[in-house]
């Protein structure tokens, strides 16, 4: 029994040492540390064997941060590069260089743009359907204006919506509404990893394949690079379903890498789909505990308005895939294989933002919600690592009276990011916001509710990288019955919760609030 006891306490450091010494994701990472390392030395040796060099790069680096200063930029990216390129020179302005404008962002958005323009038709907007949300309420119908301007997803009724507190519940019907598939499934996610939840998943999609159900995935390589295999697409070729990476990590330093696809949808036969923060991983249904019970949320739609998911997922595939399905984008369409009315009630609009424009649509979204509150904003959300204009919008309602509450994690999936959401909360809570932490685990839901009216569940964070660098979805909801059970949730979920105190914050130690700071100013980068 003892040398048994010796033996595993050997054995299991040294398999995971295999492990990481396998994975693909540990040469990646050495590989983009090693080229960051020799920017850096080489930076270093330049300043120390030539004085002319060291004297142009520090002209050419105020040169660009006059050009960064007048870029229409966050000004939290501009306070971040400045100090970068000031303070290191040389290699502050070649990291400004190789993270520059992509010229692979920049086709993508071109053939983006191309399928808009094709397929504009489609996503026109029912006069009757807007007509009727202006008489509702002019401030909201221009919340929701916005988001068809510049989203260009257009604004529906007749669609019902239910909404999932965790993913334990949602899990079983979406098992339910797949093998109910009869046409196609159309399934795009950050993560997918091997277990209960995608191989029951993985099962149907086999089944209905050979059934000629129409059955494409996309996925995230970030995403999966610890949780798949490599190559996994091909596997998934070989078994009759259609598959495409999304971005495949390469280790080569390039703005492109940061740009992935975060968003989460199913979408069935063109009139069910389903979103949320819910990834295809055993964690997020509580069959595997990772940082405690896993608190999600999601929303699973029928109707008229499943078609912007639909349209979503389409556009995706055909940037990918450098296909074009337009000429036969009608088989798609919510009533292609229905052609019964759908019923339902209130206005629903699912949304998605993209990093290849200058429109921050989710955080506008969200500031919409924020500034036309009446009484109150309810918030999930599982980072909180804000700029200005997010933090400026949220003091300024709980100063005006309004009832703003955010609920973060109680225990962090990444301790730097939780340091970091937690520098965010003296500034809120001086302002009168509200702030909880989940006690029972880790709170990935992405969720805003607002005076029993209006809301938005989807996959958008409260962080950077949500707003300004990855690919979202969610949906906006006015008047139907799922934003009480967005509101009844939030307020059940508050007895698991512990409220954060002004004291707290005050007084956390010096090293704390010191890693704190620096954190804040690096975190556009991050």
């Amino acid at each position: 029994m003892e040398g048994t006891k010796y033996m595993n306490l050997i054995l299991k450091p040294l398999k995971s040492l295999l492990k990481l010494l396998f994975n693909r994701a540990f040469y990646i990472g050495v590989a983009l540390i090693a080229q960051l390392v020799w920017i850096l030395v080489a930076s270093l040796r330049i300043v120390e064997n030539s004085r002319y060099i060291t004297v142009s790069m520090q002209i050419l680096a105020v040169i660009v941060v006059l050009w960064i200063a007048n870029k229409p930029m966050n000004p939290s990216y501009k306070l971040a590069w400045t100090m970068l390129i000031l303070s290191l020179p040389i290699f502050g302005v070649t990291l400004y260089v190789v993270f520059g404008k992509s010229r692979v962002a920049v086709n993508m958005q071109k053939r983006y743009s191309e399928i808009l323009s094709e397929t504009s038709g489609y996503l026109e907007e029912d006069p009757g359907v807007r007509k009727r949300l202006r008489e509702e309420d002019l401030s909201i119908a221009h919340q929701s204006e916005y988001v068809t301007r510049y989203s260009h997803f257009p604004v529906h009724q007749n669609t019902s919506a239910k909404y999932f507190q965790v993913g334990d519940d949602m899990f079983p019907v979406l098992v339910h509404e797949l093998e109910q598939a009869e046409h196609y499934i159309f399934i795009e996610y950050f993560i997918i990893n091997d277990g209960v939840m995608w191989r029951t998943i993985l099962d149907i999609l086999e089944k209905k394949a050979e059934e000629g159900v129409d059955v494409r995935i996309l996925y995230d390589d970030f995403g999966c690079l610890t949780t798949l295999p490599h190559n996994y697409d091909r596997f998934l070729r070989s078994h009759g379903i259609k598959c495409q990476v999304f971005n495949v990590f390469r280790p080569v330093l390039n703005i492109i890498q940061n740009n992935r696809d975060h968003r989460k949808l199913c979408i069935i036969d063109g009139w069910t789909g389903f979103t949320g923060g819910i990834n295809l991983a055993d964690e997020y249904i509580n069959q595997k505990e990772r940082f405690g019970h896993w608190k999600d949320t999601a929303v699973m739609l029928k109707g008229d308005a499943v078609w912007n998911m639909t349209a979503m997922f389409l556009y995706m595939w055909w940037v990918l895939t450098r296909t074009d399905e337009s000429a036969s984008i009608e088989q798609f369409l919510p009533h292609a294989w229905h052609p019964e009315p759908f019923s339902g009630e209130g206005f629903v609009q699912p949304f998605s933002d993209t990093p290849l424009d200058t429109e921050v649509v989710g955080e506008n979204v969200y500031m919409n919600i924020i500034y036309k509150a009446k009484r109150y904003v309810y918030i999930c959300t599982p980072y909180l690592i804000i700029d200005n204009e997010m933090q400026t919008a949220l003091t300024v309602a709980a100063k005006s009276g309004i009832d703003v509450r955010i609920m973060t994690p109680g225990i962090p999936d990444k301790k730097i990011v939780f340091l970091l959401t937690q520098s965010y909360y003296r500034p809120l809570l001086e302002a009168g916001v509200k702030i909880y932490e989940y006690q029972p685990g880790f709170l990935h839901a992405k969720s805003f509710v607002c005076d029993d009216e209006a809301g938005v569940v989807g996959t958008i964070n409260l962080d950077y990288r949500s707003l300004y660098l990855h690919f979202e979805d969610g949906v906006w909801i006015y008047k139907n019955g799922v934003i009480q059970d967005i509101k009844k949730d939030f307020m059940e979920t508050l007895e698991y919760c512990a409220p954060i105190s002004l004291e707290f914050c005050k007084n956390r130690r010096l090293p704390v609030r010191v890693m704190q700071s620096v954190f804040r100013v690096v975190a556009p980068l991050l």
